[in-house]
């Protein structure tokens, strides 16, 4: 439950990486917040990239014990060596992949703006709640995920839940108070340096 304490960071990764670089950028982000879990985010579904992707970004997560999910691709967790998965179809998916995964790994779901779809994944055995696009995007459909969910999961709810999406500094001192993660990807690697971009975006969290 999202009470006065700091929430805690999900670290997105780009949907393409270069694996020259990316490593070490991932390794400088790590290395300069304390990151709960990195999501591999990748939009390929080429097989052998993402296996390369994901054992890369495996190495420099465990190397600091910092915990890491793959999007979707259930079959890889096991294969790489990673901690669980981030499935990005609401609740739909979760019991099975609970059952294949067992209770020790991660599952969560993306649960779009809606409550009931972040209530039924948590029945169904997910471990966090994502809702999102917190703020202002010309993606998807439009729809936001508003302060008023998070208020109510905040109280109701003991899942904990992510606020991802279009993030800015301000959106992230107005949700603090009621989110348990922010998830962050897009907003820092467009940058030049984005673990100083990671720290100006979390610095209304003290």
């Amino acid at each position: 439950m999202a009470d006065a304490e700091r929430p805690q960071l999900i670290l997105i990764t780009p949907p393409a990486l270069e694996l020259e670089v990316f490593p070490d950028l991932l390794a400088s982000v790590l290395d300069g917040a304390e990151v709960a879990c990195v999501r591999l985010a990748l939009a390929t579904r080429d097989e052998d990239t993402i296996l390369r992707a994901g054992d890369a970004c495996r190495v420099v997560a465990h190397q600091r014990d910092v915990a890491i999910v793959i999007e979707n691709h259930v079959l890889m967790v096991e294969r790489l060596g990673l901690d669980g998965v981030h499935l990005t179809d609401g609740a739909r998916s979760v019991r099975k992949v609970r059952k294949d995964l067992g209770e020790d790994a991660i599952v969560g779901a993306f649960c779009g703006v809606t409550r009931h779809e972040g209530m039924s994944a948590g029945e169904a055995g997910a471990d966090y709640a994502a809702f999102g696009p917190v703020g202002e995007t010309h993606l998807g459909k439009g729809d936001r995920a508003d302060f008023e969910l998070f208020e109510w999961w905040s109280q109701m709810i003991e899942v904990p839940c992510i606020a991802e999406g279009a993030l800015t500094a301000e959106l992230v001192g107005k949700f603090g108070p009621v989110t348990d993660f922010f998830g962050v990807g897009e907003e820092i690697w467009t940058s030049d340096d984005p673990a100083k971009a990671l720290k100006a975006l979390i610095a209304p969290l003290g």
